[in-house]
């Protein structure tokens, strides 16, 4: 895979800097312009990124199809570069926590078209995730990257196999991105590593882990830097005193669950919390199949 050079569907509405994550009893509501949230937990927090369901169809399609399929499970990034790209998907640690624990390629489905040029043109600027893939630009299936930087003059020519396809950006978190630009190469002669914790072993193996991050020197199954990657997973169900409404919470961010009675709806405000990240749960005693619900992320 190459490395770039130097049941409810959940949707979000943006505006107002807000994002919404949307769950409907009877049917879908599709709003004109909408993005799916994703949370990937990293060992130093969480970060929010909405995903370009329209502009980038296919692309965000094949990276839920990941997502949703398990295929991403125990998956840590592989390769970092500071200042430029952090890249996973590609590899995922087998027996974690066993001592015959090891790694191995994710399971790719077919490769998809590049959507570089379709619908709204999105840069490579640091913030925001696109797809990886070798020198063919129709190439990309598991791997994706988060740019560390503006790596706009290089990522977006489509000289450089046919540009890179951004399909996300991120919407909180940015301070967790940029731990990675503080990791520090750990390089032949092997000696001391150059600070105690957040290290790039730099040329120690081949391709594609010759700039692997680790927590701490040495290579075991806990000192990898895991991505788990998750949706925010809406579901309604009736329980005994109404009807609860779960969601993977976003946190550090303002969980607002709103509920209408009809569409276009007007939007009343059931709850307001902080999320933990971690999923949660309330529950409304009017609840009943009349009802429409949402969860509003206010970043």
């Amino acid at each position: 895979m190459r490395e770039p050079n130097q049941n409810f569907i959940v949707n979000l509405v943006r505006g107002f800097r807000t994002v919404c994550i949307l769950a409907v009893l009877a049917f879908m509501f599709s709003p004109a312009r909408a993005g799916t949230l994703v949370q990937f937990r990293t060992t130093f927090g969480d970060i929010e990124v909405e995903l370009y369901d329209q502009d980038k169809p296919a692309t965000v399609r094949n990276f839920l199809n990941y997502v949703k399929s398990g295929r991403y499970e125990n998956e840590f990034a592989h390769r970092l570069v500071p200042g430029f790209v952090l890249q996973g998907g590609g590899f995922v640690v087998t027996n974690r926590g066993a001592t015959n624990w090891s790694t191995a390629a994710v399971a790719a489905y077919a490769p998809i078209t590049n959507e570089f040029n379709a619908g709204t043109f999105y840069s490579n600027v640091f913030g925001t995730i696109a797809m990886a893939k070798t020198s063919d630009p129709n190439s990309a299936t598991s791997q994706f990257f988060f740019n560390l930087a503006d790596n706009s003059a290089s990522l977006d020519n489509t000289n450089n196999s046919g540009g890179f396809t951004v399909f996300g950006h991120v919407i909180t978190g940015t301070n967790v991105l940029n731990t990675f630009n503080g990791f520090k190469n750990w390089a032949y002669p092997w000696g001391t590593p150059p600070q105690s914790t957040n290290l790039v072993l730099y040329q120690y193996y081949s391709p594609p882990f010759d700039t692997l991050p680790l927590l701490n020197p040495g290579i075991s199954d806990t000192n990898f830097v895991f991505i788990d990657v998750t949706l925010l997973q809406v579901a309604i169900q009736p329980v005994s005193g109404g009807m609860e409404i779960s969601w993977n919470s976003a946190a550090a961010m303002t969980n607002i669950v709103e509920f209408t009675t009809n569409l276009p709806p007007t939007w009343n405000t059931l709850v307001s919390t902080n999320g933990t990240g971690s999923r949660m749960a309330v529950v409304d005693s009017v609840g009943d199949t009349k009802r429409f619900y949402r969860v509003r992320v206010a970043n």
